[in-house]
């Protein structure tokens, strides 16, 4: 009960209405989330941005919620459902077949490739794709918390990348938090290659210095796992294909809404293949440039959000340190865009 995954997401209401609509988000154990009840985003300088639910009359901002968790009640639910799971790898894809490793050919009128932001399935049919290093690793880990964090969801903006301290459940141990530092790289490896007792006191010291003890001391409780941050997009749907997620679109994690981007592709998807005309199959380029189209947007959306944020904390300038912050400053003075904000988090 007091190990925890290492991998946290943040649902968002509209995440978490569709889990809830696929009889997936009651299966989750209720002691297991924690939900997000206010953000805390500190700048760079003296920029200080507070969001509350209670703000946009929201019972909550967000749901933290493991991925361990998330993947068991999935498949539990292709097993009720009966859906056939075969444990292989995408060989090889002519149109309308996929070779597998083991299990030979498969055809189907569509296949999706939802298999990760290396898409074994994008590559084999050779759909364009881009991606762009942030020179930035990600750093995950669960902290102790010498404070109670009250549903709070805190970010850093700092000169070494952006720190973020979720709300997770409280262990026997005492109130926790899931820590995602986007770190600069030549840094992130340093700290990774470090023994683990110099690692975690390191790491320890790196903390109390960036978050000047807003939660207390903070005490590193997992192993320490880094992961390199890109900026990633591809071409979304073929004749017979169709890309969602990390397959599709990877971005900077400082919003945390790369999984809930992913869910809203695979509502729209399923929602446009369901709908189509009677005489068009599944994979009919028509259907899926629907797909494609309605996707365009929020994806493009949180893309230039997510990669502005990045470009704008990440500019040493001075008229932009201060307009950054003095940005800040106006936005925590303007409730009506405060619900804004939050409303655009909360519609992904």
């Amino acid at each position: 009960p007091n190990q925890y995954h290492p991998r946290v997401y943040a649902i968002s209401p509209a995440s978490q209405r569709f889990l809830a609509g696929l009889g997936v988000w009651d299966a989750l154990p209720a002691a297991r989330i924690a939900s997000v009840q206010s953000m805390e985003i500190h700048g760079d300088g003296d920029g200080l941005v507070r969001l509350n639910a209670w703000q946009a009359a929201l019972p909550q901002l967000a749901w933290i919620v493991e991925s361990g968790e998330i993947e068991r009640v999935l498949i539990q639910a292709v097993r009720m459902f009966g859906i056939p799971w075969l444990e292989d790898r995408c060989a090889g894809y002519a149109e309308g077949a996929v070779e597998t490793a083991n299990s030979g050919r498969i055809e189907a009128e569509l296949f999706v490739g939802a298999d990760g932001a290396a898409s074994p399935l994008r590559e084999a049919a050779g759909l364009k794709h881009e991606a762009v290093s942030y020179e930035d690793t990600g750093l995950v880990a669960h902290l102790d918390a010498g404070r109670p964090h009250q549903g709070a969801a805190i970010q850093w903006f700092r000169d070494d990348g952006v720190l973020a301290l979720l709300p997770m459940p409280d262990t026997a141990g005492g109130p926790q938090v899931s820590m995602v530092w986007s770190m600069r790289s030549a840094l992130a490896a340093e700290l990774l290659a470090l023994p683990a007792d110099a690692q975690r006191a390191r790491l320890e010291t790196l903390l109390e210095q960036a978050t000047h003890g807003r939660l207390g001391g903070l005490r590193v409780r997992s192993p320490l796992h880094g992961f390199p941050l890109t900026l990633e997009r591809a071409q979304m749907a073929a004749p017979g294909i169709a890309l969602a997620g990390d397959a599709a679109h990877r971005l900077h994690p400082l919003a945390g809404q790369g999984l809930n981007l992913g869910l809203g592709d695979v509502e729209a998807l399923a929602r446009i293949v369901a709908g189509r005309e009677p005489y068009r199959k599944a994979g009919d380029l028509r259907v899926l440039h629907r797909y494609q189209r309605a996707r365009a947007e929020p994806v493009l959306a949180m893309r230039l959000a997510t990669d502005g944020l990045h470009k704008l904390f990440g500019s040493r300038a001075a008229p932009l340190a201060w307009l950054r912050n003095a940005g800040m400053h106006w936005v925590e003075q303007a409730p009506f865009v405060k619900r804004r904000l939050i409303a655009g988090a909360s519609a992904n």
